[in-house]
C-alpha cells in the first residue's frame, strides 16, 4: 500500500459519508491563504470527533490546540443548544484565523478560544472551578502530552472521553532511542497510561490523506 492508495480510499470514504460543505472548505481555505501548516485532521476524521462527542451526549468539550479552527468547527456541531467548546491556541496568527472562521461558520458564540501556551492556560482553566468537560480533544505539540493528559483528567469525569492525536508518529514512536522530542512525548505519555487506573484506553493506527499515524481514545472511569 502507498500513500496514493491511503490518500485515494480517504477520499472516496469523504466523498460517500462526509457531505460537502462549503463553510469547511472555506476554513481549510482560509487557513491555507493565511500560510498556516496544512496539519488539521481530514474530513472523515473530523466527522469521527463529532459522532464520538455524540455517542455520549457531550454538551462541553475542551481542545488543546486550535490551529484554523477546523477541528474545533466539527466538535461545535456536535454541541446542543447551550453547549460550549474551549479552545487553546499558543499562536497569535492562528488564533487570529480560527477567530474569524468561527464567524464564517456562524459559531463563535459557542466557542471561547483562549490564546496562550496550553501549559500555562490549563491550570487556569482549572482554577475556575467549572464543571467537568465531557469530551477532550488533545491536538496540540506532542513533547508536553504527558502533561497535557494530566490536566485533562483533572477536567474530566467518570464518563468522559479524551481523544490524543498524533500518537504513531509514523511507527516512530516503536524507537525508544529517538531523538526525536514528540516521539519521546508519545511514549512517556504512553508510560502514563500503562500506570493510569483511572482511565481505560487504546491506541489505533490509521493511514489516511494525512500519511501514516494513530490516535488514543481514553475513557475516565473514575
Amino acid at each position: 500500500m502507498t500513500q496514493k492508495t491511503w490518500t485515494a480510499v480517504d477520499n472516496y470514504v469523504s466523498e460517500a459519508l462526509v457531505p460537502p460543505d462549503k463553510v469547511l472548505d472555506a476554513v481549510l481555505q482560509a487557513s491555507a491563504d493565511s500560510g498556516l501548516p496544512e496539519i488539521a485532521v481530514a474530513p472523515n476524521q473530523g466527522k469521527l470527533l463529532m459522532l464520538l462527542a455524540q455517542s455520549i451526549n457531550a454538551r462541553t468539550i475542551l481542545e488543546i490546540g486550535t490551529l484554523g479552527g477546523y477541528s474545533t468547527i466539527w466538535l461545535a456541531r456536535a454541541l446542543p443548544k447551550g453547549g460550549g467548546v474551549v479552545t487553546l491556541e499558543a499562536v497569535p496568527r492562528h488564533a487570529e484565523v480560527a477567530t474569524a472562521n468561527f464567524k464564517r461558520a456562524r459559531l463563535g458564540a459557542m466557542i471561547d478560544l483562549r490564546l496562550g501556551k496550553a501549559i500555562d492556560l490549563l491550570p487556569k482553566l482549572a482554577a475556575e472551578k467549572r464543571k467537568p468537560f465531557d469530551f477532550v480533544f488533545i491536538d496540540a505539540d506532542k513533547e508536553n502530552i504527558p502533561d497535557y493528559f494530566k490536566w485533562s483528567l483533572k477536567l474530566t469525569r467518570p464518563g468522559s472521553l479524551i481523544v490524543v492525536d498524533n500518537v504513531v508518529r509514523g511507527g516512530r514512536v516503536i524507537d525508544a532511542a529517538s531523538k526525536d522530542h514528540s516521539v519521546q512525548g508519545v511514549r512517556r505519555f504512553n508510560e502514563m497510561l500503562k500506570k493510569e487506573k483511572r482511565v481505560e484506553a487504546t491506541t489505533i493506527q490509521t493511514v489516511g490523506v494525512k500519511g501514516y499515524d494513530g490516535f488514543t481514545l481514553a475513557r475516565v472511569m473514575k
